[in-house]
């Protein structure tokens, strides 16, 4: 399995207990669901592809 890091997130608490709902309709953990939602989202911008790897950076990105 691959290395996991740990990080701290601010959360409202209404977007929070949206989230533990959605979690729970889709029988993920609050963790599995963010992990979820950023991966798609990630994923759908072309930031991510489908093995979780990152595309090779384009030469746009050295000009900011």
């Amino acid at each position: 399995m691959a290395e996991r890091k740990a990080f701290l997130i601010r959360i409202e608490p209404a977007v929070l207990d949206a989230l533990q709902r959605w979690a729970a309709d889709d029988l993920r953990s609050v963790n599995g669901q963010i992990e979820y939602l950023l991966r798609h989202a990630l994923q759908r911008e072309g930031r991510l592809r489908a093995d979780g790897t990152p595309p090779p950076e384009s030469g746009d990105d050295a000009t900011r």
